[in-house]
């Protein structure tokens, strides 16, 4: 199939195309909504992670003052002096007291605690009561006052740990007694932390951006830490992320299906153009499939329904053809034959008047089917001559009798006229109403038998011819007008004429903005009525 940008194929797929296309559009507004949520729930997971993962950061972050190691040295004396025990600072987070015991002889052992805070455990050996005193502090996290222990150095951990926290890309706010060190987030928000509240996912403007915050207290008293992450919006990429490959998708399908069925439905109008091609050809034996959908098979039944009528129509052209072939060589012959004989002195002077009238009327003939066929050919033309003006009917149908009286007569018919007291008027051409009348009084004078009536009858509005002849079968009235079909059927049965008559009669009637029906007659024959 030939492809062209003003053929069906592309205009279907143009249709579709578009279709397709609004389709999307409408899909992506639909589903803009559902992935903007789903895209705020993800983010809103994401920060909830975050948010723990800082957290436990900061929690398993040491302490200041803990230590691991303790002193384990043993103390050596004679019980004079203060025991001089392990002096390594101790670096695990043990608390307890230092111990002095004694270890000279004669002496009590030493028991004395040290109130200050350390890690490590010293032994040295005490003089009676003498306490031993703990030679190195240790580096836990006691809250007594002492080195690297106050609540002063939790909150210098807690921001290096936040700015530890920022260099791994997030974005945190630390609170340090009730002070955030950066500005941007509602004051309400800072004071809810700070106070031991919790933020939970709660949208923000920070620094001109739409964040989501979380917000967690810290052990110190008036601190705390707040995770930002970006808010995700109906623009946001996260969101078209999600869309674009099903969009693209959709109307890649759209695309494929609408050339697909563009395809289908170009290819039976292709095999149309094809047939309506052949039957231009002459072939008049085409025929295609009627196949759905419903479009394309009416579109079949009418080009097969096409064939069909030209067919028929051409069969009866050919017969019509037949016919005045027939009708012409007849008087023809006549006309010769009595040439010749005139020619060959055959006819003697006696005959020569009733020769000459026997010419005379087959040259009528002849001329009368001259005529007709030439009205026949000019009534499609645009030029043919129609002049409409006022007649009475009562007047034309009198005259008309009185000029077809003398040939019923011989022909032994019963003549009738049939018309109203008032005058019935009709706005019509009078010659072309009068050569209809007489096509159709003379179609009944050749067919109807001797004695038959034959009647003319006029009414307000409508003109009929009425017959007492054979008539017309039911099915023969709706075919009554076209040409030749009457004259082929009853050719052999009754006299019948060129088989042009009828159909001049209705072509004449219909360029006189009338119409013209035939039926059954009263008196058992044929009636042709003409309204007007």
């Amino acid at each position: 199939m030939r492809w062209s940008g003003s053929g069906l194929t592309a205009r279907a797929l143009l249709a579709t195309f578009s279709v397709a296309l609004v389709s999307i559009l409408m899909t992506a507004i639909v589903a803009m909504p559902i992935g903007l949520r789903v895209a705020q729930t993800e983010a809103k997971k994401v920060l909830m992670a975050k948010t723990e993962i800082a957290m436990s950061f900061i929690q398993n972050a040491p302490m200041p003052g803990q230590g691991q190691g303790a002193g384990t040295g043993p103390g050596t004396g004679d019980g004079s002096g203060p025991g001089v025990g392990g002096t390594a600072p101790g670096t695990g987070s043990g608390t307890g007291p230092g111990t002095g015991q004694t270890a000279g002889p004669g002496t009590r052992p030493g028991g004395g605690q040290s109130p200050r805070p350390g890690a490590g455990q010293a032994t040295s050996p005490g003089a009676g009561r003498t306490p031993g005193p703990a030679a190195s502090p240790g580096t836990g996290g006691s809250p007594s006052p002492g080195a690297g222990s106050g609540v002063g150095q939790m909150r210098e951990r807690n921001l290096k740990l936040g700015h530890r926290l920022r260099l791994t890309g997030l974005e945190v706010v630390m609170i340090t007694n009730g002070e955030p060190d950066t500005t941007g987030l509602p004051k309400n928000m800072i004071r809810k932390v700070a106070s031991g509240g919790t933020v939970d996912c709660e949208t923000v403007t920070f620094l001109d951006r739409r964040m989501i915050a979380e917000g967690r207290p810290l052990e110190t008293p008036g601190d705390g830490i707040i995770i930002l992450e970006k808010a995700v919006s109906g623009t946001s990429p996260e969101v078209w992320d999600r869309l674009w490959l099903a969009l693209v998708a959709g109307l890649a399908a759209s695309l494929v299906a609408g050339l697909l069925l563009a395809r289908r439905q170009a290819k039976p109008i292709s095999e149309a153009a094809a047939a309506a091609r052949r039957m231009s050809g002459g072939d008049r034996t085409v025929r295609l499939p009627v196949k759905p959908p419903n479009e394309v098979a009416d579109l079949a039944r009418a080009l097969n329904d096409l064939a069909a009528a030209l067919s028929t129509s051409e069969g009866r052209q050919r017969e019509f053809l037949l016919g005045v072939s027939h009708e012409l060589r007849t008087p023809l012959t006549t006309i010769r034959g009595y040439a010749e004989a005139l020619s060959d002195g055959v006819i003697t002077a006696d005959d020569t008047p009733g020769a000459g009238r026997t010419i005379l009327g087959e040259a009528d003939r002849l001329d009368r089917l001259v005529s007709d066929l030439l009205s026949l050919a000019r009534l499609e033309a645009a030029d043919f001559p129609v002049e409409l003006v006022a007649v009475e009917l009562g007047s034309l149908i009198t005259a008309a009798a009185e000029a077809w009286r003398p040939r019923c007569v011989d022909a032994g018919l019963d003549l009738r006229v049939e018309t109203p007291d008032s005058p019935v008027l009709v706005r019509t051409d009078p010659g072309r109403l009068r050569q209809v009348v007489d096509i159709l009084i003379s179609n009944a004078v050749r067919a109807l038998p001797d004695g038959a009536p034959l009647v003319l009858a006029v009414r307000p509005g409508t003109l009929e011819v009425r017959d007492g002849g054979p008539g017309l079968a039911d099915e023969d009235l709706a075919v009554a007008f076209e040409q030749g079909v009457l004259q082929e059927k009853y050719r052999d049965v009754r006299q019948t004429g060129s088989g042009i008559g009828l159909a001049l009669a209705a072509r004449l009637v219909r360029r006189m903005g009338a119409e013209i029906e035939a039926g059954h007659a009263a008196e058992g024959g044929a009636r042709f009525t003409i309204r007007f």
